[in-house]
């Protein structure tokens, strides 16, 4: 049985970059409504720092993926990808105890789920849910393994992958979020 949760008072529509089919978000952050969330996912220093100036001025979360320092240099939070190791993520942690920075891990599967947990991320994008376009051919969880999956996480789980206007009616209105590339302002 999953244990209950305090609400999620975090972002509940994610816009991610993505090397090949968003590798500049910036005009895509700028129409997001205050409160939404920006992960940004290797961009270049300049892009980065765009980025972070659109985020402060539309009241927008920030969050850096895999790298901690550069993390804390924008004042922003911490996104740990599932598949490689994070840099700079004791110095996060360390200086997320002074500062309320948001911490999201991603998960496909159990492991990342308890990844996750172990390192007490405040929120995990659980992916993919749905088929989708940066990952041709993977295999999908689909509405009801990623409900089961999130229902097991021990955290509130944000939807990611293949998310649009019709799969996101197929997920529980429990979901955290919607995290998204091409719905939000990638091809």
């Amino acid at each position: 049985m999953a244990r209950r949760l305090k609400p999620w008072r975090g972002p509940r529509l994610l816009l991610l970059s993505d090397p090949v089919r968003l590798p500049d978000p910036r005009a895509a952050a700028a129409r997001l409504r205050p409160g939404a969330a920006v992960l940004a996912r290797g961009l270049a220093p300049p892009v980065l720092a765009g980025l972070a100036a659109i985020a402060r001025r539309r009241r927008l979360v920030l969050l850096v993926a895999g790298d901690g320092r550069l993390a804390l240099r924008h004042g922003a939070g911490l996104h740990l990808p599932d598949r490689r190791g994070t840099a700079g993520l004791l110095p996060f942690l360390i200086g997320r105890r002074r500062r309320r920075l948001l911490l999201t891990a991603a998960a496909h599967g159990r492991a990342g789920l308890a990844r996750a947990r172990r390192l007490r991320a405040d929120a995990v994008l659980l992916s993919p849910a749905f088929p989708t376009r940066s990952h041709p051919g993977a295999p999908a969880l689909g509405p009801l393994r990623w409900a089961a999956l999130a229902a097991r996480a021990g955290r509130p789980a944000v939807a990611l992958g293949g998310i649009g206007p019709g799969t996101a009616a197929r997920l529980p209105r429990w979901a955290a979020g919607l995290a998204a590339i091409g719905a939000l302002g990638g091809p």
